[in-house]
């Protein structure tokens, strides 16, 4: 699947710089290409969708956080199996504005167990699946996890 199929959209960032209540922040991924190639990449052995504890996301880094226009490469996996649901080209600069966001969305939150944000995938704007989730990993170029910039809730080992 190529990423230029994907369209990313982001809310509910831009409260933590200026001060506003706390709102959960989303990202809706739509996408713009054969729906039965995603459908199938979104679905469990028995034909169902797969649920947010079966997902992961995360952040792979294709520059050091120094370069001005650092990039990467934002993913959906299947837990289970370990495979690409989905892949996308973002920079750096706003998905890590996005991982600050919902890092204060759960400290701030009254009650933020159920997600710290909000991942919404759509093909041609139809909903397909929206995951709740709390867990958003970065990763380095050369695969090594930077926990700084990782969302990771308290007593989680990784």
């Amino acid at each position: 699947m190529r990423r230029d199929y994907f369209e990313l959209d982001v809310k509910n960032v831009a409260w933590v710089d200026e001060g506003d209540d706390p709102r959960k922040p989303q990202v809706r991924i739509d996408f713009h290409g054969p729906k039965e190639v995603l459908e199938h990449r979104l679905s469990d052995p028995t034909g169902g969708y797969l649920d947010a504890g079966e997902t992961d996301v995360a952040f792979r880094l294709q520059d050091s956080l120094d370069e001005p226009d650092a990039a990467g490469v934002v993913s959906v996996t299947n837990r289970i199996t370990g495979d690409f649901v989905l892949e996308l080209n973002e920079s750096a600069d706003d998905v890590l504005a996005f991982i600050r966001a919902a890092r204060e969305y759960g400290r701030n939150a009254p009650d933020s167990d159920d997600g710290r944000y909000r991942v919404e995938v759509s093909i041609d704007g139809e909903d397909l699946v929206t995951y709740e989730k709390q867990t958003f990993l970065v990763y380095d170029a050369d695969g090594n996890l930077l926990r700084s910039h990782s969302l990771i809730p308290s007593g989680v080992e990784l």
